[in-house]
């Protein structure tokens, strides 16, 4: 189905407004999959807040001219499945992981602002931890000074009653 020019001036409108909060944006070629896979896929899209869509690669170029994904022009060539969000992980992990399972879904590449990505660097970028992962290991390493230390000032009183019980214990005996 063909898209009138007003169709398509409003494709680029929506597509530039993913890309100007994008953290990143990556490319799979999603040829020989099926209609239920591609719902699949975007189903999980939507649950980890990924704008996942088939474009016209002309379109995209348009939408990200003039703007630090405008070097990712050059990797839009096929048919593209163009995954967009703004937390830098989330798209790269999505896709990766459900090239895993499908075989016909081919991660082409990627772009972080200012930073085209090959096939290995969105695969580098799908195995690091997501956001809400790393903050929770700095929230645990912040933590631990301060839990030993309450431990150790625990340990003076628990020490004096375990003390007190065995010289208890020891009379009573006697």
């Amino acid at each position: 189905m063909a898209l009138n020019r007003e169709e398509k001036a409003a494709v680029i409108e929506e597509v530039s407004a993913q890309v100007a909060q994008a953290g990143s944006i990556v490319l799979a070629e999603y040829r020989g999959l099926t209609v239920e896979k591609i719902t699949q896929l975007r189903k999980q899209a939507r649950e980890s807040g990924v704008y996942l869509r088939v474009l016209k690669n002309t379109l995209v170029r348009r939408a990200v001219k003039d703007t630090p994904y405008e070097k990712l022009a050059d990797q839009m060539v096929g048919p593209l499945m163009y995954g967009i969000s703004a937390d830098p992980v989330a798209p790269a992990k999505l896709i990766a992981s459900f090239a895993k399972a499908n075989d016909q879904l081919v991660v082409k590449g990627g772009a972080m602002p200012n930073v085209v990505m090959d096939v290995a660097g969105v695969q580098a970028l799908a195995t690091m931890p997501s956001r809400e992962e790393l903050l929770a290991k700095l929230l645990g390493t912040m933590q631990a000074p301060v839990a030993t230390f309450v431990r150790t000032l625990n340990e003076v009183p628990t020490k004096f009653v375990r003390g007190l019980a065995a010289v208890r214990d020891k009379q009573e005996a006697a």
